[in-house]
């Protein structure tokens, strides 16, 4: 028999900040919530390993922002993976746990056996916000380049941000001793703290064209200190990140001691996702009593199934669409 024995700090994104170079950053560690968006499809593993990746990059990148409702990331590819789409949902009141889901959509004849990222062919990568009714979605996008997609999330704050940022991912199957084979996640987003010059908003980056990095954007002892920050991110060791013997504040002492981290509340995330029958319903409102005919099965009934957790939905076919002449509940 094998047990599953919760770690503490699994499904947590732990903020910090580095008062000497005035940087900040998060280290997230994801356990539970991997098995949960991963449960729910028969992905291969090439295609595991890019919804693991996003799925930490969006717990990273969800905890830094002052979000009322929901962050999204997004690909979008002519590659073999067509797209990836996560979604972060904040917590609904401070102390609660934050929500994450994720699925991926792929061609499975043109997967290769090459890397992850070799999956993912011309495309882009893109950040939106929505802070909820009333309030108008954002969106940020940068072309799919730089060899991962962590590579990809430093180029969009480097140019729509003018934030230089760095993440150290590590992702991949766990075989603890006691516990079933899984997935687990872990990395540290470092960022230095808002102090955009004038000058970047029209720099041409250094990685060509007018693609922006972190080393644009940074100069004098700005510069010295955040190369330094990440001369001491590189000695970091992939168990280190992932993470099943090290706690995340050890981990930052290790790293980081002379830059005096300081750490805050560890924000808890779980696999959440938000489909109802009711958004179904919604979703279905725009289709007229023809749309809506075409769409029902030999058996009289509509199918829906959410591509984020697999739930399934039958409904009347009467019930749904703007020309609907009966009431679900009857």
């Amino acid at each position: 028999m094998t047990l599953s024995t919760k770690i503490a700090w699994d499904d947590t994104v732990l903020p910090f900040q580095l008062d000497v170079p005035d940087m900040r950053g998060r280290v997230a560690r994801l356990d539970g919530v991997l098995d949960g968006i991963l449960k729910q499809h028969d992905y291969p593993p090439v295609v595991e390993a890019l919804v693991a990746e996003m799925a930490l990059l969006t717990a990273l990148i969800g905890q830094t922002i002052s979000l009322r409702w929901k962050l999204s990331l997004q690909v979008q590819s002519k590659g073999p993976v067509r797209m990836i789409a996560t979604d972060y949902y904040a917590p609904e009141k401070e102390g609660d746990t934050a929500r994450i889901r994720a699925y991926a959509s792929f061609d499975r004849d043109r997967l290769s056996d090459g890397a992850p990222f070799d999956q993912v062919g011309e495309g882009y990568f893109a950040i939106m916000i929505d802070q909820g009714s009333g309030t108008q979605p954002y969106q940020g996008i940068t072309p799919l380049a730089g060899g991962s997609l962590s590579a990809c999330a430093e180029a969009y704050f480097a140019q729509s941000e003018q934030l230089p940022t760095r993440f150290s991912l590590s992702f991949g199957r766990s075989s603890e001793p006691g516990t079933a084979e899984h997935w687990r996640a872990g990395g540290i987003m470092l960022q230095h703290m808002p102090k955009a010059s004038p000058f970047v908003a029209s720099a041409e980056g250094e990685g060509g064209g007018n693609i922006l990095s972190a080393a644009d954007l940074v100069e004098g002892e700005t510069g010295e200190n955040w190369n330094r920050v990440n001369i001491l991110l590189d000695t970091v060791e992939d168990l280190e990140l992932i993470g099943p013997s090290v706690p995340p504040t050890d981990l930052l002492v290790r790293l980081f001691h002379e830059e005096q981290p300081r750490v805050y509340d560890a924000q808890p995330v779980r696999f959440g996702c938000t489909c109802t029958e009711d958004r179904v319903r919604q979703s279905l409102s725009i289709y007229s009593a023809q749309d809506i005919a075409t769409m029902t099965t030999d058996d009289g009934v509509v199918t829906a199934d959410c591509q984020f957790c697999g739930a399934h939905y039958v409904l009347d076919p009467k019930t749904v669409g703007f020309e609907a002449d009966a009431d679900p509940s009857d």
